[in-house]
Parts: C-alpha cells; sequence; structure tokens
C-alpha cells in the first residue's frame, strides 16, 4: 500500500495552518519536514520550533529528515518536538548502527536516507535496525531539481535486498516525484512517496486537488 507524504519545505510558511487543514482533509499519509543545517547540505529550513508547530495542527505522523552533521546530537530535540520517524543520512555520522538504535530506543521509526551516488552495500549491515529507507532521487539541498533515471534501479534493487532480508522495511522516495516520475517508482517497488512542488504544491489546482490527482496515478497501478 502506498503513502503520500507532503514535503512541508514547500507549503506557504505564511499560511502552515490553512495548508495543514486542506492536506488534512485529502487524507495525506504523513508529512516529511526537511531539516538542513547548511553543512551536511549547502542550505538551510526548518527546524524543532517548527515541527513542533505542525505537531499542534495533526495527528497525522511526522517524518523529520535529518540533513545535518552529528544527528546523534538532536534526535532527543525532535522526538520531543513531535517527530514520529526521523531518518539520518549515512553520510552525517560516525556510527550510523549506533544512531539508528537511538531512533529505533525512543520509540519512533528510524530511517536511512541514501544519496544517489551512495552505494547500496553499507545497507547489509543494519537492515536489523531501520523502519525504512529514503532513496534520494536527487542530490540533497534544494527543492525543484530533476529526477536522476538511474535511482529506478536503485529502488528495484533495494526492493529485491529488502525482500530477500525478510523484514518489513519500507522503501521512500523523494526528489521530483510526480507524474512522470511516480510511475516507474511505483513499478520498481516504492512504498513511501514524499510530494512537493511536482506533485501536491502546484498552483494550477487546491491542495486538495493536487493529492487527489496524485491518488489517481496510483490507482492505474502498473498500467501507469
Amino acid at each position: 500500500m502506498y503513502k503520500l507524504g507532503p514535503s512541508l519545505m514547500c507549503a506557504d510558511l505564511v499560511n502552515m495552518e490553512r495548508d495543514i487543514r486542506a492536506l488534512e482533509e485529502a487524507k495525506v499519509d504523513f508529512y516529511h519536514i526537511d531539516i538542513m543545517d547548511g553543512k551536511f547540505v549547502p542550505n538551510f529550513t526548518l527546524g524543532p520550533d517548527f515541527v513542533s508547530a505542525v505537531k499542534g495542527l495533526t495527528s497525522t505522523p511526522l517524518d523529520v529528515h535529518l540533513m545535518i552533521e552529528e544527528p546523534e546530537r538532536y534526535i532527543d530535540l525532535f522526538i520531543e518536538a513531535g517527530a514520529d520517524m526521523i531518518s539520518v543520512h549515512q553520510e552525517s555520522t560516525k556510527n550510523l548502527q549506533r544512531v539508528l538504535n537511538l531512533i529505533r530506543n525512543k520509540g519512533i521509526k528510524a530511517g536511512v536516507a541514501v544519496n544517489p551516488a551512495t552505494s547500496l552495500e553499507f545497507l547489509d549491515y543494519i537492515y536489523d535496525v531501520t523502519d525504512y529507507v529514503v532513496v534520494m532521487t536527487v542530490n540533497p539541498g534544494f527543492a525543484g531539481q530533476k529526477f536522476i533515471p538511474s535511482m529506478y534501479d536503485k529502488i528495484k534493487e533495494l526492493k529485491e535486498k529488502i525482500t530477500a532480508y525478510g523484514r518489513p522495511i519500507e522503501i521512500q522516495v523523494d526528489g521530483n516525484i510526480g507524474a512522470e516520475t511516480i510511475p516507474g517508482c511505483l513499478n520498481n517497488g516504492a512504498d513511501m512517496y514524499v510530494l512537493g512542488t511536482s506533485a501536491v504544491f502546484r498552483s494550477d489546482n487546491t491542495l486538495q486537488q493536487n493529492v487527489a490527482n496524485t491518488r489517481k496515478l496510483f490507482d492505474k497501478g502498473a498500467e501507469v
């Protein structure tokens, strides 16, 4: 079953409560919140106060994507702010296994994000402490980038690895996910879809209509 998660970095920050209400009406499955520190990626975005504010508006799970150095220093901060899921990058910490264990021991889901040029081999040693894998289909840091086509093969390879491992690990895709790219992600095994300016936050329709139009892509299944 696929899950849709609007990327709140792309929302109207001045009218966030309005946008959250509209997305709640559209019955999205989770909210994706990007945290950037200007070091691990060349951009700054949201923080724990934003997570806390969103938590006060919804009971829908909050998926916090930490694109920051030494994420282990801030896990408690974001859990206290309201995170239900936290993903970190393999390259951002010296001890990924420890960080994932730390997240899971706090009672929330732990994810690991994989940059486009990063091999999947390191995952062989952390599947037992991983709840979801974020396949970055663009280089992290900025919205509006082009999808990297070779990531379809990466999603497929990851799906095969997870199936062989035998744990219920979900595959999340993040980066230019929309009408042109959803079919390939779906057919190769992705489960969770982070939706930004290519899908939900388009100006040609309301947020509710954009979510509905996106769902139609999945309803067509493998025929898309």
